[in-house]
């Protein structure tokens, strides 16, 4: 092994031994907060897919500062440190193969991101400069173990049913299997589907289970209920595993039935839930993406039978 394979390798390890030690000390620093202490589930925070990234290059890039490196090259060195740091992930944390899927892009760009900006700083040969980037990076990153992380939202989806309210409120309170094939490709990898709900009652308060793939069910109550109109249920438990649900907390949903007066209805499906990975900005969109999934499946069976 020559020189300059020593080097190469020497970035991709000792950055991945540091990025998992910041990722220590970020769990260190949360387990004080007042949101760790009353969450039922572990924040993920911005710092450790955006800053520790970052500082992942910044290390990786030192080790290669003497090494040519055109900007492809760079890229795809990232993308072997990367490779290592989600292999770890799997092996040690038990990530799920959808969470990697999910934290690949962020991951993979912000440590391009750090491999860039070590590349231009080390080229300068700047002491100065070099001590002020990482007391910045220092900075963000210990504001951000102590800031609170809150994040909550609610996503809506409407479908026309060509049936009666009476006839759609039968199959929204509760439903048998459902029978047709998934057509999202996260569940074809093995992200948990709705299959089917039952109701222990037609009744304010009464009790509700919704049946995923795998055995999932999300324990239910009936909060609001106006028949042919309005069915709110909150979540009282849920199943956590590595595959999202360890993620975020679904709160309530609802299923509203508008009669639009020609045989129709207009069916509004709504979910609330509370976010425990950051940034929200990224993460609410594959989450988004998901409830929205979650809604359509169950929605079209709905539409499905109760067109029939």
């Amino acid at each position: 092994m020559n020189q300059s394979q020593k080097q190469k390798i020497l970035g991709l390890v000792v950055s991945n031994l540091v990025g998992y030690s910041l990722i220590a000390l970020t769990r260190y620093f949360l387990i004080y907060t007042d949101l760790e202490k009353s969450g039922s589930s572990p924040n993920l925070i911005l710092s450790e897919f955006i800053i520790i990234p970052i500082i992942m290059g910044l290390v990786s890039m030192w080790f290669w500062r003497k090494l040519y490196f055109s900007w492809y090259a760079i890229t795809v060195n990232s993308f072997y440190t990367l490779v290592v740091a989600l292999s770890l992930s799997a092996i040690i944390i038990h990530e799920g193969i959808i969470c990697i899927i999910i934290v690949s892009p962020i991951v993979l760009i912000f440590l391009v991101v750090g491999c860039y900006i070590g590349k231009w700083m080390f080229q300068r040969d700047n002491s100065t400069l070099n001590l002020s980037v990482f007391s910045i990076l220092a900075f963000i990153f210990f504001a951000d173990a102590y800031s609170k992380h809150e994040f909550e939202n609610v996503v809506s989806d409407t479908m026309i049913v060509k049936a009666p309210p009476a006839k759609v409120w039968q199959n929204v309170v509760a439903f048998k299997r459902i029978k047709q094939p998934s057509n999202f490709w996260l569940f074809d990898i093995g992200l948990p589907r709705p299959m089917e709900t039952t109701v222990d009652g037609y009744y304010l308060g009464a009790g509700r289970k919704c049946i995923f793939s795998n055995g999932y069910v999300f324990g239910e109550k009936i909060s609001t209920f106006k028949p042919e109109h309005d069915l709110v249920f909150d979540i009282i438990n849920q199943p956590h595993d590595p595959e999202i649900m360890q993620h975020l907390d679904l709160l309530k949903g609802e299923f509203v039935l508008k009669d639009n007066k020609d045989g129709t209805t207009t069916l509004i499906g709504n979910s609330w839930y509370r976010l425990y990975v950051f940034p929200a900005w990224y993460y609410d969109l594959w989450t988004q993406s998901i409830v929205r999934n979650v809604h359509l499946r169950v929605m079209e069976h709905i539409k499905q039978i109760s067109e029939q």
